[in-house]
């Protein structure tokens, strides 16, 4: 049995950035990125196998924290 996926946003289907793809949107070295996931301090990635997916929703909302900080 295979389970449907029943996506009712628009924001659900946008695609999701890899690591190296949000350290060039962010234009930070790739190692920040991976120490900000260690520490917890940078944007929420989601787990997708062993693989970590970021959102652009994530980002930006992460991003204007940053602003406001």
């Amino acid at each position: 049995m295979v389970a449907s996926l029943n996506v009712t946003s628009s924001t659900s289907m946008e695609s999701l950035m890899t690591t190296e793809q949000l350290a060039e949107f962010l234009q930070v070295p790739l190692t920040t990125l991976y120490q900000w996931r260690h520490k917890g301090t940078g944007p929420r990635g989601i787990k997708v196998g062993k693989h970590v997916r970021y959102r652009r929703a994530d980002v930006e909302a992460w991003l204007e924290t940053q602003a406001a900080t």
